[in-house]
């Protein structure tokens, strides 16, 4: 009877433990040279063309200038999973914050429903409650006008009577409000059977979708459930 052992192998060499490293957080990010940045303990300041504003910074978060043209952000542990999600979180503010106040952020809503119109008229509030003494006057398919607002940090245009044209500084707020406009008549998925994904706004009419789309949504289409 043969007994056969197993034998293990060794090596002397001890195994590297790669560490942690937020892909997004490591990329350098270039500045402008009409922009200012000015850190602090607890903020980064950015001063632009467009206006000025501030990114929070936690406390395990460093702020670094390995050249006058660009801005590196690094975290004291990268091992702590808290630390290394702030870290590329940081750097995309910062990079949303040094493009807002060069250039800004836009984004197109288009109307797409039978009767659906838009207008940018005078608010008769004026300034109150944090606008800008503009509104928009949309026609939905309800048997009401629906008049939404504009903030005092948007800027709103209407080129036509089925879009809106949306711009300000900051990514977030300006997000926020087109969410807030599309929620008055979110586009409607059960159309047709077939399930389908659309990327232009001539497919949408064709396919006879309603609602209001935000840039180049795409919306599925969903089958209808038959009892």
């Amino acid at each position: 009877m043969i007994v056969r052992q197993a034998v293990r192998g060794f090596s002397s060499t001890a195994r590297v433990l790669k560490a942690h490293v937020s892909h997004i957080g490591r990329e350098p990010i270039r500045v402008p040279q009409n922009v200012t940045l000015t850190p602090s303990p607890s903020a980064l300041s950015i001063v632009g063309p467009l206006g000025t504003t501030s990114v929070p910074l936690q406390p395990y978060v460093k702020i670094a200038f390995p050249e006058p043209s660009m801005v590196a952000v690094s975290v004291d542990d990268s091992e702590i999973k808290v630390q290394r999600q702030m870290w590329g979180t940081t750097r995309t503010l910062i990079f949303n914050a040094i493009t807002g106040m060069t250039e800004g952020f836009s984004v197109p809503l288009y109307l797409v429903g039978v009767g659906f119109r838009v207008a940018l008229e005078e608010d008769p509030r004026g300034t109150t409650d944090g606008g800008n003494g503009k509104r928009l006057n949309m026609k939905l398919g309800y048997s009401h006008s629906v008049y939404v607002p504009i903030p005092s940090h948007i800027n709103a245009e209407v080129p036509s009577p089925t879009k809106i044209v949306l711009s300000c500084t900051d990514k977030h707020q300006l997000g926020l409000f087109a969410a807030k406009v599309r929620g008055y008549r979110k586009p409607e998925p059960y159309k047709g059977k077939v399930c389908f994904i659309f990327t232009h706004l001539r497919i949408a009419l064709r396919l006879g979708l309603q609602g209001i789309f935000v840039g180049k949504e795409q919306i599925r289409i969903k089958s209808v459930k038959k009892k």
